[in-house]
């Protein structure tokens, strides 16, 4: 099959629609597309740990099932050796002939290689369940190599043991509540759960695309619409294993954008990520040929004002609160690198969020 048969960009004006309203302080909400099945809640209610019968099937399917949570999440505590059938660790590719004892180990152990430290961080919200915090460029979530100290993992635990609080931990430790990422270069809104019962809320809202996030993005030439869907399977890039890009065989993504600004050659972006895939919005920018000012890594160069990394923002988070289902919009206004870059080129928005905070509503 042909590349073009697999990757189709779908192009469509939807008239002066917004999605948001002028200003962060009183957003509209915004309709989720939401599939089958409920982000909020989720059978294993908060347990450390559940056993129950499996059905019959897969192994990463039973687990899936038993403990509501999502087939990803269920692989990962299988490799980890968190789930046992009738005593013995399995695979997730193994087959259950149904009514196998399932035990599934949701809290990971205490990693005592990861300390605790003092790195402040702001907050757009926060309640008794989770935080949503505006995390800076720079700063790398996850402990990793050349990468041991000074991370959110760390901010985070840090955090933790000042106030006195746990983060949640049925996806591991080494994650301290962290339910999705941003790369290092990118700002903006990440969600954290305190809880175990607020971390499988949220890694299902995830999981089922229910969560809506919005980024903003300068990007160099104009975009072949004004609204637009970009529908193009991401993958390892087979020419530089540092990036992804647009393969045939590679993972489902969608991507929705819609043009705020354009002019001087450059055009401001409101993109809207279907799918939660590894460097996706940068991958199908630059599939589109509108590579992402600043970021280097993906033929964006130097942006305007001598911005050096990538102007990706994430500014708005719409999602249904973990302790009662109300819906929850946050949002945080670019940075002053991106304001700068932004007002070196000419272009703007009213749609463009103010300041950093966070509205709930009343659940319905």
């Amino acid at each position: 099959m042909r590349l073009d048969q697999v990757a189709d960009v779908q192009r469509r004006r939807l008239g002066d629609r917004d999605r948001y309203p002028l200003a962060g302080a009183q957003p509209q909400p915004h309709r989720a597309r939401r599939p089958r099945g409920s982000g909020v809640s989720a059978p294993l209610a908060g347990d450390r740990v559940v056993e129950q019968p499996g059905p019959p099937g897969r192994v990463d399917l039973a687990v899936a099932s038993v403990a509501g949570i999502s087939r990803a999440h269920a692989q990962r505590l299988v490799g980890d050796g968190r789930v046992l059938v009738e005593g013995r660790r399995v695979r997730s590719s193994d087959r259950l002939r149904g009514g196998e004892l399932i035990r599934v180990e949701l809290s990971a152990p205490p990693d005592p290689t990861l300390q605790p430290e003092s790195i402040p961080l702001r907050l757009a919200y926060e309640d008794e369940a989770m935080l949503i915090l505006d995390k800076p460029a720079g700063l790398v979530v996850h402990p990793s190599a050349g990468h041991s100290s000074g991370t959110l993992v760390n901010a985070l635990l840090g955090r933790a043991r000042q106030s006195g609080e746990r983060l949640g931990s049925i996806a591991g430790v080494e994650r301290a509540g962290i339910v999705h990422r941003l790369d290092r270069d990118t700002s903006g809104l990440m969600v954290v759960a305190k809880t175990d019962a607020a971390q499988a809320s949220l890694m299902r809202q995830f999981a089922l695309r229910t969560v809506e996030k919005e980024y903003l993005a300068l990007v160099r030439g104009a975009a072949p619409a004004t609204q637009g869907r970009i529908e193009a399977p991401v993958g390892r890039d087979p020419r530089d294993r540092q990036r992804m890009a647009v393969v045939a065989g590679g993972r489902e993504a969608v991507t929705e954008y819609d043009v705020l600004d354009a002019g001087n050659g450059h055009s401001l972006l409101a993109l809207h990520p279907l799918t939660g895939r590894t460097h996706q919005i940068r991958a199908h920018l630059t599939y589109l040929g509108l590579p992402i000012v600043g970021d280097s890594r993906y033929g964006g160069g130097i942006g305007p004002g001598g911005l050096t990394r990538q102007f990706l923002h994430a500014a708005r988070l719409r999602l249904a609160r973990p302790v009662d289902g109300s819906p929850l919009e946050a949002w945080s206004a670019l940075p002053a690198d991106l304001a700068g870059s932004l007002a070196a080129v000419g272009l703007g928005s009213e749609r463009l969020p103010q300041g950093v905070g966070a509205r709930a509503g009343e659940s319905g």
